[in-house]
């Protein structure tokens, strides 16, 4: 079955630097557009960045864009998010979540558009 492991996660000072990994297995990794998402406290899923199976597009929110990149590499199934210049509204558990074969730009945000999510990796910022 369908498995995606999250890990990198941890605690990093105001304007520091994370590298998120994530293993996927069970499915054909390169067939399918993957995304990093993230839940602050008290606040809902957040789709902050997505890799389509073209790994040159790439999508990232407004809060996210110019300090983070997404890429992946479909030899080892793994997707990866480096987070840079991290702020504290950064913290959140980050996951990662495999797309449904229909997922487009129109359709990215929808939570029912990823079929699969691994359990997290925990991200704290503050100094």
């Amino acid at each position: 079955q369908v498995q995606l492991v999250e890990s990198g996660g941890g605690l990093a000072q105001p304007g520091g630097s994370l590298r998120l990994s994530c293993a996927a297995s069970g499915f054909i990794f390169g067939n399918y557009s993957m995304a990093c998402a993230r839940q602050a406290p008290g606040k809902g899923p957040e789709v902050v960045s997505v890799i389509f199976k073209d790994e040159r597009d790439t999508y990232y929110s407004d809060s996210v864009k110019d300090r983070f990149t997404i890429s992946r590499d479909n030899a080892e199934s793994a997707l990866y998010l480096q987070l840079n210049n991290l702020k504290p509204e950064d913290t959140g558990l980050y996951y990662c979540a495999k797309g449904r074969p229909q997922l487009s730009r129109a359709t990215l945000k929808i939570r029912a558009m990823y079929d699969s999510w691994g359990q997290g990796t925990q991200v704290t910022v503050s100094s």
